[in-house]
């Protein structure tokens, strides 16, 4: 399928024995751009502590066609973000999975998106060189992500270099399937990580109606949140949007990415309104089972959404993503810019970071007061503190600073 578009409270538990918890197109053409080891016996990966120059092999006495050589045995790559589910029994979704490698799997799904990357992280720690495409790629992501909540650098790097191997490997022999969900966690690397991909990654308008309905939309995501990166605004809202209006059956976990990129676009637009509108649909959905990682992946580009709409009226919620914030973004600005990445997520509080990112795109000091409800006074004490911290010279110069 091809869309095309104008653009224009309580406390528990987590997944993780935490509290507090959340209480309760256009389509682009992307050819361009660019532990126990299933079988019973224990295996502990050695990823985190290789060089960096070291590479990730295939297990050991299977090859890839052994594992996909029968089409009824094809796995679904991140099963839980393809599962659809009513908010609040993501952990059933999980437990009734027939697979035991697809429910491990999406075990460790939900502990990434819960905010626990230990955990997601040990359980996909073992499958990172498993013979199935499917479960490898899941893998891979999962880890990798996790990795840089955990400050593990060069475990994030080896497993994004797994994912570029593995696209590279495919060929014509590889079921159809597999090599779309190859493409997409590719695509995924390259445009959220800014990572490169392999030369000849198949453009969206090939793999994308070849994924499953979950898998789509999290594809979808992508294309929106590239267009953010373009500053094609109205694109990146009218993809998110159309891909939400055409969801006749829940996948939360695409549909929270979805309404969050949409939120990012208005805020860009100065449409508060509606991005609150998008932030809080997010929010309803991912409150019952603790999903908080992708508010804390996306809290700077959120443009100080989550302290207007979510720091009054749910403070212990917030904290918890704020922490889960300072985890995600120290580890991602490693990655993405190593140089200026350690002043900026360490030196700053939120709110001042905050601040800096809505500067840095032009806003007023009363403009940025309306939005957070604070005084143009206080966002000024606050400029002075970041330009200080960060030994800036003047406010036009934040924008270096200020990643996007």
């Amino acid at each position: 399928m091809i869309i095309m578009i104008q653009g224009t409270k309580g406390q528990k538990s987590n997944a993780c024995g935490a509290k507090p918890v959340l209480s309760g197109i256009r389509i682009y053409d992307f050819g361009g751009l660019c532990k126990k080891r299933p079988g019973g016996h224990s295996v502990k990966s050695s990823v985190a502590n290789q060089g960096e120059e070291e590479k990730i092999s295939v297990e050991e006495g299977r090859t890839e066609m052994e594992y996909i050589s029968d089409e009824t045995q094809l796995r679904t790559a991140m099963p839980l973000m393809n599962t659809p589910y009513t908010p609040g029994k993501a952990l059933d979704a999980v437990e009734q999975m027939e697979d035991e490698d697809s429910r491990r799997m999406a075990r460790a799904e939900y502990y990434y998106f819960s905010g626990c990357p230990e955990r997601a992280a040990e359980i996909a720690e073992e499958y990172l060189t498993h013979g199935d495409i499917a479960l490898r790629l899941s893998a891979c992501w999962i880890y990798a992500y996790s990795c840089l909540s955990l400050d593990r650098i060069t475990g994030a790097r080896q497993a994004m270099a797994q994912v570029r191997a593995t696209v590279e490997s495919v060929d014509e022999n590889t079921p159809q399937i597999y090599r779309a969900y190859a493409a997409c966690i590719a695509l995924g690397a390259n445009v959220l990580l800014h990572l490169p991909v392999p030369e000849e990654l198949p453009d969206g308008k090939k793999f994308l109606p070849l994924l499953p309905p979950g898998l789509r939309l999290f594809g979808l995501y992508v294309q929106a949140h590239h267009a953010y990166l373009q500053q094609q605004y109205g694109n990146c809202i009218g993809i998110a949007e159309t891909a939400l209006s055409i969801e006749s059956t829940l996948y939360p976990i695409p549909t929270i990415y979805l309404h969050l990129v949409a939120t990012m676009g208005y805020i860009n637009l100065r449409q508060t309104d509606k991005a609150r509108e998008h932030l809080l649909e997010a929010w309803d959905i991912a409150r019952p089972d603790g999903m908080i990682e992708a508010f804390g992946e996306h809290h700077g580009l959120l443009g100080g959404m989550l302290e207007a709409v979510l720091r009054k009226d749910y403070p212990d919620d917030f904290k918890w993503i704020i922490d889960v914030t300072y985890r995600f973004s120290a580890g991602w600005r490693k990655i993405h810019n190593p140089d200026t990445g350690h002043q900026v997520a360490d030196d700053l509080t939120t709110m001042e970071f905050t601040i800096a990112m809505l500067a840095a795109r032009g806003w007023s000091n009363k403009e940025i007061g309306a939005h957070l409800n604070i005084s143009p006074n206080t966002v000024k004490m606050h400029i002075s503190s970041v330009l200080r911290r960060l030994d800036i010279p003047t406010r036009k110069d934040l924008k270096k600073f200020m990643l996007e």
